[in-house]
């Protein structure tokens, strides 16, 4: 997703009143499937625009921005993949995601 696009969503997000938040990978350490400034804006029905990687770290950066909607309170997360987690298509990941959660209200 393109920085315009991205800025247009929040636009559109704030001016509707529509519960989501903004996902940026703030810090990186070893073989991540996205670097710093990566960024995802998570809805509350869990759809999604943009990707910070994909797979069960994304997965659990969604699972968190539930959280953080219903708190509407800003988080940061840690996604550890240092377990050399294996995907589908046969990636492999072994570093660590630091990710701020910050509501769009």
């Amino acid at each position: 997703m393109s920085d315009l696009e991205l800025l247009k969503r929040i636009v559109q997000i704030k001016s509707t009143g529509t519960n989501a938040v903004l996902a940026t990978v703030i810090r990186t350490k070893g073989s991540t499937p996205r670097k710093v400034g990566a960024k995802m804006i998570i809805y509350a029905d869990g759809t999604i625009a943009g990707t910070i990687g994909g797979g069960c770290g994304e997965g659990e950066v969604i699972e968190i921005a539930m959280h953080v909607i219903a708190a509407k309170m800003s988080i940061q997360h840690t996604v550890d993949l240092t377990a050399g987690l294996f995907y589908e298509d046969g990636g492999i990941c072994g570093g660590i995601q630091v990710v701020f959660i910050e509501p769009l209200h």
